[in-house]
């Protein structure tokens, strides 16, 4: 939890020092962040880089830096993974999204789709633990800036009032299933919830809204865990996340969140044959 602690530090005082973000023109050879950033987030711990282990889908420029879509995709290849952590290297909070899968994660082929914001031009860094303990890292550069002191896309009203309504649903069966398993599947969950950076402001008042973002998120099928994400103010509002996963005997799809203020928010799929 020291990340998220982090999380509201940075966010507070750049609220509190009136800061409007203006996004240099940083390069994809502006490296300078990532010592820092790789030893506060892995210490010493060899990582093999530009890994060819998996690949990570990220648009070269994005349409929107409030919303960039990413896809992850780790081939059944790749072996046992059993972390995933997305790092925008020059975000205000740089760890946004760090998976730890479990027992009900698919095997084989294994997806994982999200979107993120960035508040400049960044390497986006994706690294992940395999079972052995040995890190594998593969890095995109993306062309965003203002993502995240881009305005709400709902005014404040709105979104307090349907924050953390949550839905969580079966997609559909993986093409040919994950790595020849037939019962791989995809899931996808959304959350409603502004994920307020600390960053914008409210266009009303000239005020900066206070931080406010899904800080956790565990998704289970039955009493087995898919995962469990560890987030930050570098998601995305209205969270979404597709994922793979194994489906066994009908059990039911349930995702449980909670936010920087410790509010919980609970949903699941229907029970199998209702």
């Amino acid at each position: 939890m020291a990340l998220q602690t982090l999380s509201r530090l940075i966010c507070g005082a750049l609220a509190a020092a009136a800061l409007v973000s203006v996004a240099p023109m940083a390069s994809a050879n502006d490296d300078d962040a990532w010592p820092a950033l790789r030893s506060e987030l892995f210490g010493n711990r060899p990582i093999v880089e530009q890994s060819t282990l998996f690949t990570v889908d990220a648009p070269h420029r994005a349409d929107d830096a409030a919303i960039v879509p990413i896809t992850v995709r780790l081939p059944a290849s790749a072996g046992d993974v059993r972390k995933l952590t997305l790092v925008v290297e020059k975000n205000p909070a740089p760890m946004a999204a760090s998976f730890t899968f479990g027992a009900a994660a698919a095997t084989g082929e294994r997806v994982i789709q999200t979107r993120l914001r960035f508040d400049m031009y960044s390497n986006l860094r994706a690294v992940v633990e395999l079972a052995d303990g040995s890190l594998h890292m593969t890095t995109r550069f993306v062309k965003a800036a203002g993502g995240c002191s881009a305005p709400a896309l709902k005014d404040a009203d709105e979104a307090l009032a349907l924050i953390g309504k949550s839905h969580i649903k079966d997609v559909a069966a993986l093409d040919g299933g994950a790595g020849g398993n037939s019962s791989a599947r995809i899931g996808q969950v959304m959350v409603r919830h502004p994920n307020y950076s600390g960053m914008q402001m409210n266009q009303l008042t000239g005020l900066y809204i206070p931080a406010k973002f899904v800080t956790s998120m565990t998704v289970q099928r039955g009493a087995d865990t898919v995962f469990d994400l560890e987030a930050g103010i570098s998601l995305s509002e209205d969270p979404n996340i597709r994922f793979t996963y194994l489906a066994a005997g009908g059990a039911a799809l349930s995702v449980t969140t909670t936010d920087s203020d410790g509010r919980v928010f609970k949903a699941a799929t229907p029970p199998a044959g209702s």
